[in-house]
């Protein structure tokens, strides 16, 4: 996958959603188990998934950094 934001949303949300089917089976409540597993996939791709969040964070900048129009080099004083 060239697209960073698919490649990070794709494993967080895989992870969430095996995590939570998977306490759901093992008899938690739903709305525990949610929880659950929102922690556990954040945690997860926290310690396993630094590579993939900082192609995201760059992805995030550069595309913050190339969103410059007119209306902001006018309200900076730049034209």
């Amino acid at each position: 996958m060239k697209n960073p934001w698919l490649l990070y949303i794709s494993i967080r949300l895989g992870l969430f959603i095996g995590i939570l089917v998977l306490l759901i089976l093992l008899g938690f409540d739903e709305i525990f188990a949610a929880l659950i597993a929102a922690a556990v996939s954040l945690a997860v791709s926290l310690i396993f998934f630094g590579k993939q969040r900082n192609a995201l964070s760059e992805a995030i900048y550069n595309w913050s950094k190339r969103k410059d129009d007119g209306d902001t080099k006018a309200e900076d004083g730049d034209q």
